[in-house]
């Protein structure tokens, strides 16, 4: 008995070492769920698998026919933890001006909280797996893979525009030049005035005195840090 429960504190421990390795990709990247957060995470969904699957063998319902043994479906927890994690995903998430941020991060938890149920019932190299293939995307997927294209980024601010739809006709003239809109956040500073800030890639053929020259507006171009 001792030995079984030894082997599910080392599922315990596996599950949060799959989950700081998660944890670590997210705060080398300063972002609001590190490794702390995905540790505690995959140790919890694991704990919650072990208690679903192992902890009632013992449960005996007296009937009129004797002990008759509770069959006991675990995949219930299984599907509580994932619904239930996405509480914790929802305080990751955080719109600012237009601007949404924390999805990647909050997918990152549910995930781990998967790679904690898979360790946690038993499935360590799927867990593994699983954990490798996460850690892999996040860094592979933030690869830029326009600088093989040679853009420069640049920062554009555009100052107290008035025109209504402004952005859609930015990104209009840019396709045109194939500048790229990274990100876009936008003040509203009254009087139905708007300053804009613009993350934009530009190709090396475009020059920064064509992009100001379309704008009539006051304008400037910084180069992104």
């Amino acid at each position: 008995m001792y030995s079984d429960e030894l082997t599910y504190l080392l599922r315990v421990l596996l599950a949060g070492i799959c989950g700081l390795i998660i944890g670590m990709e997210r705060r080398n990247r300063s972002k609001e769920a590190g490794i702390r957060t995905h540790f505690v995470v995959a140790c919890g969904a694991a704990i919650m698998m072990i208690v679903s699957k192992y902890a009632f063998f013992d449960v005996i319902q007296q009937g009129a026919m004797g002990n008759v043994e509770v069959r006991l479906d675990p995949s219930r927890v299984a599907s509580t933890i994932a619904s239930g994690i996405g509480f914790l995903g929802a305080g990751m998430i955080f719109v600012h001006k237009n601007t949404i941020t924390g999805l990647t991060t909050a997918a990152g938890i549910w995930a781990t909280s998967g790679v904690g149920m898979a360790i946690g019932s038993g499935m360590y190299i799927f867990g593994i797996a699983a954990t490798v293939i996460i850690v892999l995307a996040q860094y592979v997927l933030h690869i830029d893979f326009h600088k093989s294209r040679n853009l420069k980024t640049k920062f554009l601010s555009i100052k107290e525009v008035t025109e209504n739809n402004y952005q859609a006709y930015l990104k209009s003239r840019f396709d045109e030049l194939r500048i790229v809109i990274v990100n876009t956040s936008v003040e509203n500073i009254g009087d139905g005035k708007r300053n804009y800030l613009f993350k934009i890639e530009i190709p090396a053929t475009v020059t920064e005195e064509e992009i100001i020259s379309m704008i009539n507006y006051h304008s400037s171009i910084k180069p992104a840090q």
